[in-house]
C-alpha cells in the first residue's frame, strides 16, 4: 500500500495489501522478508504502545494526567523491554532518538524499550482521542513522520497509538490487525508519501494485544 502525502485521503493499495493484514511474529518464516528489509535500514517501525490489559480505561483525556489515563500493565512494561532486546538480537539498526507520543502508554513503552535518554516526546504522535480540535494536524504529523526518510542504514522508530494509522491507512491495519506492542513496517518515500509492507510482533503476549476499553 502506498499512501501519498499530497492526497492524504486516497489509499492506493497493491493487491497484496488491499485487505486486512495479519500480524506476523518476528521469528516466523513469513516475517523473514520484512526482517531483511529492516536489517538493511531505510524503513520506519511504527509501534503501537505495549499491553494495557486489566488497566483502568482513560477518564480525563488530558496529557500529563497519568492517573486519568490507561497505562501499560506490568506485563506491558516487560513486553516493552523485550521489544528493545529483540530488535538488538535480530540485528535491526535503530536511529536515535526514538519518537513517542505524550500519552503515557506510548511514552512509557518507548522508554522501557529504548531507555528514557533515547526518547523524544512529540505532540505529533498524540492519540486521536486526546487531540480534540487538533486532530487534522495530528494526522498530518503522522503522515509527515511516516514519509520522512531515516539516516542511511538505520530505521526510524515511532511509538504511538492504533487509531491514527487506521484513519490514514484504512482497513489493512484496522480490526485486530494492529495489536498492542505490534509494529507497522513502513517504507518512507519522502514527498511521495510512504509504503506499508506489513505488521510485525517482536514480543507478542499470548492472549494479549487488545484491551477491553
Amino acid at each position: 500500500m502506498i499512501v501519498r502525502r499530497a492526497l492524504p485521503a486516497l489509499l492506493l493499495a497493491t493487491p497484496a495489501l488491499a485487505q486486512r493484514l495479519s500480524p506476523l511474529e518476528a521469528t516466523s518464516p513469513e516475517a523473514a522478508p520484512l526482517l531483511a528489509r529492516l536489517r538493511a535500514g531505510g524503513h520506519t517501525l511504527f509501534f503501537r504502545h505495549a499491553d494495557t490489559a486489566g488497566e483502568p480505561c482513560d477518564r480525563s483525556f488530558r496529557v500529563g494526567d497519568r492517573a486519568g489515563q490507561r497505562n501499560i500493565s506490568p506485563r506491558g512494561r516487560a513486553q516493552s523491554a523485550r521489544i528493545g532486546e529483540r530488535l538488538r538480537e535480530l540485528g535491526v539498526p535503530v536511529a536515535l532518538p526514538v519518537l513517542a507520543g505524550p500519552v503515557y502508554r506510548a511514552r512509557d513503552t518507548a522508554e522501557h524499550a529504548f531507555g528514557a535518554e533515547n526518547v523524544v516526546v512529540t505532540e505529533g504522535l498524540l492519540a486521536d482521542d486526546y487531540s480534540g480540535p487538533r486532530l487534522a494536524w495530528v494526522l498530518d504529523q503522522h503522515r509527515r513522520l511516516l514519509a520522512e526518510i531515516p539516516p542511511p542504514g538505520l530505521n526510524r522508530v515511532l511509538v504511538g497509538h492504533r487509531t491514527p494509522p487506521i484513519m490514514i491507512m484504512g482497513d489493512p491495519v484496522a480490526g485486530r490487525a494492529f495489536p498492542e506492542g505490534g509494529a507497522l513496517v513502513v517504507e518512507p518515500l519522502g514527498p511521495e508519501g510512504f509504503r506499508l509492507h506489513g505488521i510485525v510482533e517482536f514480543a507478542p503476549i499470548p492472549g494479549g494485544g487488545f484491551h477491553a476499553c
